[in-house]
């Protein structure tokens, strides 16, 4: 076994159908009195009802949490903080909202309760994002780790069979990634392989019966054991290039993780082999990329950047911002290689191994 370092990161979790009613005493036991409730425009009816659960605990509502947290957002919302006078803020939704939590609490650390409704899995992760004028940069900083996480899979039966595919593969990008990232540990590959096997068992139930109570159970387990792999160790070039593309081009996050994972397992594939094993077992399928590649073309999901948005003339681009900064990855960055995977992507081929 290789030598490692594993440093656990504190949180507390709440898990289970119902959970959310727990809400009030979660924020009691935070020691706080007054909490901001985040939404998207879209969800604003959930984030009022998480306020009518606080009653007199709640200062107020920000419904403007977008893609990417924009730096006028997140500076926008830390002003209505400050004004407010909250003393934290309750997240409810998928990582753009959480992602507003963290802008606020990397300025003010204000703690973050978040009502995970997807299966991103940011809410376990002291990683932020803003984006400003075209990049998304992306930091760690254990102040923007969420405090508490109430995770309620009655509150993702709404979420589309479509949104709920490509944010259960973006999930499994975070554990696929863990597996062979430059500081993986036993522990975190155990959750990683959970989680995978977890929501690969989940999508083809939801996408069949969209409330199955217990394949949106597994999803969202699966979602915070993928998030937690996230959260302790380094991604590498398949969340670069994410990153790169939703902050430059901003292409939807999940979608543009859907598509972009088995062209990043493919690249990666001869110098990572045990981790593409593992990817592969839990899947239950022969190919670590082709079965991520089925999972979401056979579930629905786009498997094409070109459709969702993304031109071919911009394939150089994205190259060129991938190679501006070497990070840790199984296989070198090798130009040629690097812009045949984006064009893989692109034109969505199925990959070869």
């Amino acid at each position: 076994m290789q030598s490692f370092v594993y440093v656990a990161q504190p949180a507390r979790v709440v898990f289970g159908q119902g959970s959310l009613t727990r809400l009030p005493q979660e924020i009691e036991a935070l020691g706080a009195q007054k909490a901001l409730v985040l939404s998207t425009p879209e969800q604003r009816a959930s984030a009022e009802r998480v306020a009518g659960m606080l009653g007199s605990r709640a200062a107020g509502i920000f419904d403007r949490a977008v893609m990417h947290v924009p730096i006028e957002t997140a500076r926008e919302a830390r002003e209505v903080a400050r004004k407010l006078g909250a003393d934290c803020a309750v997240a409810i939704g998928g990582g753009s909202t959480v992602g507003l939590g963290k802008a606020i609490a990397l300025d003010s650390g204000l703690p973050i309760l978040a009502i995970p409704t997807t299966y991103a899995g940011s809410e376990m992760t002291p990683i932020y994002g803003i984006t400003e004028a075209g990049l998304k940069k992306t930091g760690r900083d254990l102040r923007v780790l969420p405090r508490t996480v109430i995770y309620d899979p009655e509150l993702s039966m709404g979420l589309p069979v479509p949104m709920s595919v490509t944010s259960g593969i973006n999930a499994i990008a975070h554990a696929a990634e863990g597996l062979y990232a430059h500081d993986a540990n036993p522990v975190m590959g155990l959750m990683a392989r959970e989680g995978i096997a977890a929501i690969g068992r989940a999508l083809p139930r939801i996408r069949r019966q969209a409330h199955d109570a217990e394949a949106r159970s597994d999803a969202l387990y699966g979602a915070w054991l993928c998030g937690t792999v996230l959260g302790h160790v380094g991604m590498a070039l398949h969340h670069k290039l994410c990153h790169t593309l939703g902050g430059t081009f901003n292409l939807p996050h999940a979608e543009t993780h859907t598509i972009v994972l088995p062209h990043a397992l493919a690249y990666n594939a001869e110098a990572a082999p045990l981790a593409m094993q593992h990817i592969a077992q839990a899947l239950g399928t022969g190919s670590a990329p082709q079965g991520v590649y089925d999972l979401a073309r056979d579930n629905g999901a786009p498997v094409a950047l070109r459709d969702i948005g993304m031109k071919e003339a911009d394939l150089q681009k994205i190259c060129d911002l991938a190679l501006q900064n070497q990070y840790p990855n199984p296989r070198p960055l090798e130009r040629l290689a690097l812009l045949q995977l984006l064009h893989d992507a692109w034109s969505g081929v199925r990959p070869r191994h």
